[in-house]
Formats: structure tokens, sequence, C-alpha cells
């Protein structure tokens, strides 16, 4: 009897999870797209870069596609021709800034990257704005090391990082509509 009474709650407390589970509006993110479903093909022209920093534009550029390819099911092409969509972006502004010092020397042992872009999503056939965000800022530190003898340039190991994390953070307010 205790042991039939036991499993009957259990499956009610089960039935209650999967009840208030389905009605609260949760779901796994990266999984639902909200695009138009006659974009099936996303144009990707190499960004635009106003910024004295050289290839950065393509470094991003590369991340986005990259992300594109792995996460969804979009296909990503070089050129507008053909695509339902035009995703452009322009490199306005990338600095670095310094953001601890050593104690000793006062010299920075950290800095700190920063890039802001501008990125639209537009759709070829209607001519709407899909997405747009006119200051993207990315950000990313990186140390500077005091040892010339075990000397490493950081900052593009850093550059990479920042151009992953700006890659999956656009691809999903693309697709998602975030």
């Amino acid at each position: 009897m205790l042991k039939n009474l036991s499993a009957r709650l259990t499956n009610l407390v089960v039935l209650l999870l999967v009840l208030v589970g389905a009605g609260c509006g949760y779901r796994v993110g990266g999984q639902a797209s909200r695009l138009p479903a006659s974009v099936r093909v996303i144009a990707l022209p190499a960004f635009k870069n106003q910024t004295p920093w050289m290839r950065l534009e393509q470094r991003l550029t590369r991340a986005v596609m990259e992300e594109f390819i792995q996460r969804t099911s979009y296909q990503v092409v070089g050129q507008a021709e053909g695509a339902g969509a035009i995703l452009e972006g322009t490199v306005l502004t990338a600095t670095t800034a310094p953001v601890i010092f050593d104690p000793t020397t006062g010299r920075a042992s950290a800095v700190q990257v920063e890039v802001t872009m501008a990125v639209e999503l537009r759709d070829l056939g209607s001519g709407d704005v899909l997405y747009a965000n006119p200051r993207y800022v990315f950000q990313e530190q990186y140390e500077i090391t005091g040892d010339l003898d075990s000397f490493f340039e950081e900052r593009e190991p850093a550059l990479g990082r920042l151009a992953e994390d700006f890659a999956a953070t656009l691809v999903s307010a693309v697709v998602e509509n975030f």
C-alpha cells in the first residue's frame, strides 16, 4: 500500500513538473529562428574597417561566417546574388587601454581591447531590416609580460577570442531576434 502511494505521488510530481514546464515559455536557446521562412541563404560580404587595425574586419567576418555554418542551417555566401538576406557590418573603432598596472614598476600589466561595430541584417526581397545594432561593443583583456625572455604577444590571441565571442552573440541575436 505504501509503495503504491509513493509511486502515485512520484507520478503526480512528475506530471506537475511537466505541466508547469510546458506553460512557462522556456525553450533552449539556439534552437529556433525568428527570421522569415524565405531566408535560407544569408550573404555575408567582408565587413568594412574604419580603423587602422589591419585585417581586423577579416577576422570578424570569418568568425561570424564560421558561427553561422556551425550553429545554424542557413547557407552563407559572400555575395548578395541568390541570397534572401544580407548581413553587413562596419568596424567603427578598435582601441586598447591599460586596465591593471604593476605596483612596483608602474607599467601596464593588463590591457583591454575594445571593438565597436555597426551591423545590419536586411531582407533582400522586401528591403526590411531584420536586425540592426549601430553600436555593438565587445571587449577582451590580455596580459603583458615584463619578462622579455618569455615574451609572448597576447594581443592576437585576445583578438581571436574577441572575434569568437562577437560572432557567437551576433549569430544568436540575429537568428533568435534578441
